[in-house]
């Protein structure tokens, strides 16, 4: 199990810390598994800075050209996967 410390949007780190966005799409340089844990570090681009929100969730299943589903060949970049995720530790500050 690996942790990925990564940048999030507000307009995605607010669902994923609330719970009612499961899933990130990001771009799959990091060798992500299921069972990986993503530090999500809130990062508020217009600024340039980090808000120091942070929350932690778990990868519970990967979609790539890789692990793909009956669309993802053709419907998702290869160089992109699609993570559903499940909080682990809510936001701290």
């Amino acid at each position: 199990m690996t942790t990925h410390i990564l940048k999030s949007w507000p307009k995605f780190f607010g669902p994923v810390s609330a719970g009612t966005r499961t899933h990130e799409l990001r771009r799959n340089d990091r060798g992500f598994c299921v069972g990986d844990l993503l530090e999500l570090h809130e990062y508020e681009p217009v600024k340039g800075e980090f808000t120091g929100r942070v929350c932690r969730v778990e990868i519970t299943s990967l979609t790539s050209a890789g692990e793909p589903c009956a669309a993802s060949v053709e419907a998702l970049h290869p160089t992109f996967c699609i993570l559903s995720v499940r909080i682990v530790d809510p936001v701290s500050s």
